[in-house]
């Protein structure tokens, strides 16, 4: 009897248990039927997607795929060719504004660099691109698409894997670029634990991976993933970083690694044959009056194809579908509120007080128009008026705000002193305003020897070259110091028609010679003086030998 209760009780539970099974696989294959189902709408949609196909915008259609595509950049391709074509590539940074063809370059170059028998790049060497304001990161580690990271097995879609409890490392983007090109836009926002991850990767060549689940004596872990927790993994890349910040904004660490390259901005002339090239690219014809047009209102390459695609909209709108009018163009700069570009301009003929100075704003050079007047007071209570500058600047040191004086005050300051004791003019005798017009980006002390010329223009009455311009700092004994920006200074004059340009002996290259304009270098004010007006120093007059520390108070 008993027998036959345990044989009853067996039998029911193996029907239970049964019943189970057969549920759990009948839910199994209903679910599996339901994803197959909902995937093949998915997928079919997916393709129904790929089907629609919008035209090729024009930046794409002009994108540079050679060197002669790159207009305007020659130094700066020669460079970034020197850096990775060689037999020991290196690290590079590239400076320069938006839209001049930083990246372009960079994917040029590396294809040259396949070619080049004497380059480690193989032919399937990589472009790896990244952008570092939208990189994702996750300070926990979890996620790093830069460098890598591990999947540890609790976190959720870690597969058979994870429920293996094994930790799978996931490479990174420095290892896709393993062997290749990593290209990192806008470099200086990575976030500060990104790049010291990056300055380590580009010490060590590789990545290394740390999980408290890794166990090295795991034999039920895969081989695989015991190589790369014991040797890393490969990410023997070189890195073309471009940013549009100044070189002091990026890591020192990061500089120190690698060769800065500097991409100018382009000129007028320059963006024209952009213009004219995307316009045939694109099917549309365009005269060079209406190319220069879009030139004079695009401050980069990429403004200028994206007036003409526009212009060539509103062309095949009314009508004319393949010709590109200034009625056009001028219809997308109104609604676009385009602003004309400011390009370098001398002053417009020799009038005494007045001077072509040198500047640089970011990394463009410009002209400085610097005025001066000068007039004769009685009795001896002159004047100082000093316009278009900012008077005070405040500097950031070491979690430290310091607040200074202008470096051009104290320009005008040493200035004062060399017109009294060495041509023996006394400030205290004139009224002296010296103006910077239009918001000029004076910044710095290197508009000395112009700020000394237009005001001694001002007291004598001799008037200066409006085709000479000049830049150097000026110390208290006359010496002409060196300055930053001289060769991008050299092409705004240049550009702006001068024919000889003054700066400081110790800024002197030989390449200055073949700038197309007669380059002078000096090392004192007595020089400047000479060649500018003809006058050799004088001997301050007993009268007029006051202190210099009195003048700087009374003024």
């Amino acid at each position: 009897m008993v027998m036959t209760v345990l044989m009853f009780a067996q039998f029911g539970v193996s029907v239970i248990v049964g019943l189970y099974f057969f549920g759990q696989l009948r839910n199994k294959n209903q679910a599996r039927n339901s994803i197959e189902s909902d995937s093949k709408r998915e997928l079919d949609k997916l393709k129904r997607l790929n089907e629609i196909k919008l035209t090729a915008p024009l930046s794409e259609k002009t994108r540079p795929t050679e060197f002669s595509d790159i207009i305007g950049q020659e130094d700066g391709l020669k460079a970034l060719t020197a850096a990775l074509c060689g037999p020991n590539p290196q690290h590079v940074l590239i400076y320069g504004p938006p839209g001049v063809g930083k990246t372009a370059a960079a994917r040029v170059v590396l294809e040259e660099a396949k070619k080049a028998a004497q380059s480690p790049f193989k032919s399937d060497a990589k472009f790896i691109e990244a952008d570092a304001t939208i990189m994702r990161f996750d300070e926990r580690s979890i996620a790093d698409p830069l460098i890598g990271s591990v999947h540890d097995p609790i976190y959720q879609g870690a597969g058979a894997y994870g429920s293996a409890g094994v930790p799978q490392p996931k490479p990174g983007m420095v290892t896709k670029a393993h062997g290749g090109v990593l290209f990192i836009d806008e470099i200086g926002e990575l976030h500060p634990t990104q790049m010291n991850k990056l300055l380590k990767v580009l010490e060590d060549r590789k990545v290394t991976f740390e999980s408290a689940y890794y166990a090295g004596g795991d034999r039920s872990i895969p081989p695989h993933i015991h190589h790369v927790f014991q040797k890393g993994m490969p990410a023997d890349f070189r890195l073309v970083g471009a940013t549009t910040k100044n070189p002091e904004d990026i890591p020192p660490a990061l500089r120190s690694r690698c060769v800065e390259i500097f991409f100018r901005n382009l000129h007028t002339a320059e963006i024209q044959t952009i213009a004219k090239n995307a316009a045939r690219q694109g099917g549309f014809v365009i005269s060079d009056t209406d190319a220069a047009l879009v030139a004079k209102y695009s401050h980069n390459g990429r403004d200028a194809v994206n007036i003409v695609q526009t212009s060539a909209s509103v062309a095949a709108t009314s009508g004319m579908p393949s010709i590109i009018r200034a009625e056009d163009i001028e219809f997308v700069l109104k609604a676009g509120k385009h602003s004309p570009r400011l390009a370098p301009k001398l002053n417009d003929g020799k009038n005494f007080g007045v001077v072509n100075g040198l500047a640089v704003t970011g990394s463009v050079g410009t002209v400085l128009n610097i005025e001066a007047v000068a007039e004769k007071t009685i009795p001896t209570r002159g004047t100082l008026t000093v316009t278009g500058i900012v008077d005070e600047q405040e500097l950031a040191a070491r979690g430290q705000k310091l607040k200074g004086q202008s470096f051009v005050r104290s320009s005008i300051y040493n200035m004062l002193t060399i017109l009294q004791k060495r041509y023996g003019i006394n400030p205290k005798d004139y009224n002296i305003h010296i103006n910077f017009p239009n918001s000029a980006p004076v910044d710095g002390p290197s508009a000395g020897i112009a700020i000394l010329c237009a005001v001694y223009s001002a007291i004598t009455k001799i008037p200066v070259d409006n085709y000479l311009a000049m830049t150097g700092e000026i110390s208290i004994k006359g010496k002409i110091c060196a300055v930053g920006g001289v060769s991008e200074k050299i092409d705004a004059a240049v550009l702006a028609g001068a024919r000889r340009v003054i700066i400081p002996q110790d800024n002197w290259q030989q390449r200055y010679e073949n700038m197309g304009v007669d380059v002078v270098a000096v090392t004192d004010i007595a020089e400047v003086m000479r060649m500018v007006f003809g006058v050799a120093e004088k001997v301050a007059a007993s009268q007029n030998k006051r202190d210099n520390h009195e003048i700087l108070i009374n003024y």
